[in-house]
């Protein structure tokens, strides 16, 4: 029994010292892409009517909902933003494509750090549908934090040039999505600090070499 709590003792050290870390990483990247980020909010209202931020329900730890917030980068006038986006898809806006491109929609998503609905390295949150349908494997990752960059994500960093066509809900829900949380389950079930800090190092190298 002393080793057990022991065990279970270090893990929530680490936990807490992970989710530390976390909170202070946001807190100064905030700092530091605030004017960045004012004039994306600027870029957004020139370009297009309709609200700076857009708020999509996503499931995160334990099953509970919450709303992740992006730079909007679709027309109001077009139908609610879905979490996926397809191959030219045309709900995009001019100034949607290059926040896309780079990623810098994504941002505001330290606000979601902070918030503790989120963590800078954990599967992708994903949309209340498809969670729905997810299996007892694929349940486990509702057990750790969603976060901003995942081995997954990464491998399909791509992934709007796979979906085509009228059916691109179910390749995402048949092809995509299972590929995806199988690399991150594999993933969480190995993490470490220093493994997140190679995955952010991998974010970043992809970040700087974004290319048309």
């Amino acid at each position: 029994m002393p080793g057990v709590l022991h065990t279970r003792n270090e893990k929530r050290m680490k936990e807490k010292m992970r989710q530390l870390f976390d909170w202070i990483l946001a807190a100064a990247l905030l700092c530091i892409f605030a004017p960045l980020m004012a004039a994306i909010a600027v870029m957004v209202k020139l370009d297009s009517p309709g609200n700076i931020i857009f708020c999509g329900v996503r499931v995160g730890k334990g099953g509970k909902k919450f709303r992740i917030f992006k730079f909007r980068t679709m027309h109001c006038h077009q139908p609610a933003e879905s979490p996926i986006t397809v191959k030219d898809d045309l709900r995009i806006t001019r100034s949607g494509r290059i926040l896309r491109k780079y990623k810098l929609d994504e941002l505001p998503q330290l606000v979601n750090i902070l918030r503790g609905e989120m963590c800078f390295v954990g599967p992708r949150p994903e949309d209340p549908r498809f969670v729905a349908v997810y299996d007892e494997e694929q349940k486990e990752l509702l057990n750790v934090l969603p976060g901003l960059t995942s081995p997954g994500s990464l491998h399909f960093q791509d992934e709007a040039s796979l979906l085509q066509g009228e059916d691109w809900e179910n390749i995402y829900r048949r092809e995509i999505l299972p590929q995806k949380l199988r690399m991150d389950l594999e993933y969480i079930a190995q993490s470490s600090f220093w493994s997140d800090l190679k995955v952010l190092a991998q974010t970043l190298g992809l970040w700087l070499t974004a290319r048309d």
